[in-house]
């Protein structure tokens, strides 16, 4: 069954239709894969900062603090016991810790090909026939981002209770073909607003952002590195 989306210009204005491949863009949602792949990603891009010394780490306690017997005190070995005040700690944060996980590369990939599926049945999906950026201009990069607002999204807003009463906060993730200066630093500066190039797609990015914008090259690219 093939799936038909609208295309537009980025003045928001109607190009055409362009027909999307069921297996990249109709794949039938596993949400408990989807899950394992976020966790995956998610855990694999944590970094192990915080860390504690034990008691071989402390400085100082080379020698016992009093002897054995006789004092009446506690017999203690060194001041760098964890009991101590400054001593080690027991059971802190390692730095050395592992948060590594695997998955295997078809679940990972069909995880996020349920996820553009889930994306592009909903409202929320814009195709635009190419997107560039004639100068370094923030300002005429949110007008573009504006335009998609007010004419694709216009009825979505309409259709939503919910945004009339408060407004939404702006959420895009941008996905080109190719890394394109003038068009990251158009963008970087605008809350909300997230512009990848197509070898930097994951899951958690596209579910982060309620709006995904892409071109009609990287539709190709991914219906043919997916097909």
């Amino acid at each position: 069954m093939s799936i038909k989306i609208k295309v537009y210009n980025q003045n928001a204005e109607s190009a055409g239709e362009i027909e999307l491949s069921p297996k990249v863009f109709g794949m039938k949602i596993n949400n408990d894969l989807i899950h394992q792949a976020v966790i995956t990603q998610m855990a694999n891009e944590r970094q192990p900062i915080a860390h504690t010394k034990d008691r071989s780490e402390v400085r100082g306690g080379g020698r016992k603090p009093w002897r054995q017997k006789g004092t009446g005190r506690a017999r203690h070995g060194s001041s760098r016991s964890p009991i101590w005040i400054g001593g080690g700690v027991t059971f802190g944060p390692r730095n050395d810790r592992n948060f590594k996980k695997r998955i295997n590369k078809k679940m990972k990939q069909n995880a996020m090909l349920m996820v553009l599926s889930d994306k592009a049945a909903s409202d929320n999906f814009i195709i635009l026939d190419k997107l560039e950026a004639a100068e370094f201009k923030t300002k005429a990069f949110n007008k573009i981002i504006s335009g998609f607002e007010n004419k694709i999204l216009k009825s979505v807003k309409e259709a939503n209770t919910v945004a009339k009463k408060k407004k939404a906060k702006r959420s895009f993730l941008i996905i080109v073909d190719k890394g394109d200066e003038k068009l990251n630093c158009s963008a970087r500066n605008l809350t909300g607003i997230k512009l990848i190039n197509i070898e930097n797609i994951n899951i958690v990015d596209l579910l982060k952002y309620k709006n995904l914008t892409i071109t009609k090259s990287v539709v190709a690219k991914l219906e043919e590195r997916y097909k």
